[in-house]
């Protein structure tokens, strides 16, 4: 008995090592390689070569000696050298062999595409799974998927899935576990679209044998991950995760969209998935009590990420909202206060320096409509900085609408803007027609300066998402 547990604890400890292979291989097998475009190894194949991956790749395909100029081997046995990473893409019934081959290779990890598997209404599928999970787990060998869409670390330029696009997104500092690579897809062009870097996305699919748990341990010492979003559907062991983050004191911010609120997301995530779904409330307690930042859609998953890991966390709930009208001012305020911040009365002093720089018509207090200094810039950037000095405000919330007629308005502003360098969150609505001010926005987003979202209701959400995030962490102190 003592010496099966020892190879069991023995097989663990070399998954866990060789995870780091998953993230930095050296070299790459495609098994199942191909030069067709209607093959998904030909997609592989491409990521691969056109993502820039600085190692070894090796094609693997019976049926061709050469693909997309690489020498191809008729099968991963025949392959010369350490080979650290597979990436599989066959039928499932070939599977099996391919993961017996892998192991006496001595492959790292295995990046498994194939479908097939428990998801599928087919004993059949449940028996190929537990054989596939038993060789795997036998050899310590960690597997992302099986039906996945494959995984990237952007740091390393490794793009090992069947989208070479997800090669174009900006390095950048947040990562993204996913059970849906349809999710994987929508938040990878959404952030390609609004400029948000990553440093990784990993599409987990059915999960063989690397669940939620494992990866968010992986990615809490990852030095070029400040921030990790998960999207969820089910999963089948919640207390290991949860007692993963506990392990790790949250030290980064989890923010998760967990879908199956409803009866009809449910079922569809269980047969999707082939995992566990249950009561949605259920899963929401757990993720409060583990300091889990949840949201209800992908949208606010994506802005609520960019805000954690763009803006310092504010000490306290109260937010100044500045705009150069009263409708977007408003529009933030209803959020702001519906989300839990706190639209605070400034000090005296501040007060007085505003009532200097705008007329009784307009609104002083605060939100603060600046629109009848529109054609004074130095007195926007006055009030703008008496704000900024404001012992109240935690953060500020910068609304401005302008086209070319008034663009003047905002110009001096970006010094202010970058001198300050967000001494306090900033996050903004600067909107303008395209090709007004576009550069400038660029160029404060690069500095630091400022995070800017399309819409005021965005912008107060994801400040009130830094907010939630600091409670946590008050809690958190209080509770330790």
């Amino acid at each position: 008995m003592d010496c099966v547990l020892k190879e069991g604890e023995h097989c663990m400890n070399k998954k866990a090592e060789n995870m780091k292979a998953l993230f930095a291989p050296e070299s790459v097998a495609v098994i199942g390689a191909s030069d067709n475009p209607g093959k998904l190894g030909f997609h592989v194949m491409k990521s691969l070569t056109k993502g820039g991956f600085a190692g070894r790749i090796i094609p693997v395909n019976p049926g061709s000696g050469e693909i997309m100029g690489l020498k191809a081997f008729p099968s991963i046995t025949d392959c010369d050298g350490q080979i650290d990473l597979a990436i599989v893409a066959l039928p499932a019934k070939l599977v099996p062999e391919i993961f017996r081959e892998c192991a006496a290779k001595g492959i790292k990890g295995i990046v498994l595409i194939t479908a097939g598997f428990k998801e599928i209404d087919d004993p059949a599928g449940t028996r190929l799974h537990e054989e596939i999970a038993g060789i795997a787990n036998e050899a310590g060998i960690p597997v992302i998927g099986p039906n996945t869409f494959g995984m990237i670390n952007l740091q390393a330029n490794l793009n090992a899935s069947f989208t070479p696009e997800f090669s174009l997104l900006r390095k950048g500092s947040i990562a993204l576990i996913s059970q849906s690579g349809g999710i994987s897809h929508l938040l990878g062009f959404l952030a390609m679209r609004m400029d948000v870097g990553f440093s990784k996305i990993i599409g987990l699919g059915n999960r063989l044998n690397v669940d939620f748990a494992q990866m968010v341990d992986c990615l809490m010492d990852d030095s070029d991950t400040r921030v990790i979003m998960l999207y969820m559907e089910g999963i089948d062991d919640p207390g290991k995760l949860l007692e993963t983050i506990k392990k790790q004191n949250s030290k980064k911010p989890i923010i998760i969209n967990k879908t199956g609120s409803s009866a009809k997301s449910d079922q569809a995530s269980r047969s999707h998935t082939g995992s566990m779904a249950g009561r949605h409330e259920i899963y929401m307690g757990s993720f409060s009590q583990a300091r889990i930042l949840a949201v209800d859609n992908t949208e606010t998953l994506l802005d609520s990420a960019r805000a954690l890991a763009g803006c310092p966390i504010p000490d306290g709930p109260g937010v100044a909202v500045l705009s150069g009208q009263a409708g977007p001012g408003m529009a933030g305020c209803d959020v702001s206060e519906a989300q839990g911040l706190k639209i605070i009365q400034f000090t005296e002093k501040t007060q007085q320096k505003i009532n200097e720089h705008l007329p009784p018509l307009a609104l002083r207090t605060n939100p603060v409509d600046m629109g009848p200094a529109w054609y004074d810039s130095s007195a926007i950037e006055e009030i703008i900085r008496a704000v900024m000095d404001d012992e109240n405000v935690d953060g500020i919330l910068l609304f401005m609408m302008f086209a070319s007629a008034n663009a003047d308005a905002v110009k001096g502003i970006s010094d202010l803007l970058e001198k300050w360098a967000q001494q306090k969150p900033l996050i903004s609505c600067i909107l303008s027609p395209p090709g007004i001010w576009d550069g400038e926005i660029k160029a404060l987003e690069e500095s630091g300066s400022l995070l800017n979202y399309p819409t005021p209701e965005r912008a107060a959400n994801a400040m009130a998402s830094l907010w939630k995030y600091r409670k946590m962490q008050i809690s958190r102190a209080d509770f330790l």
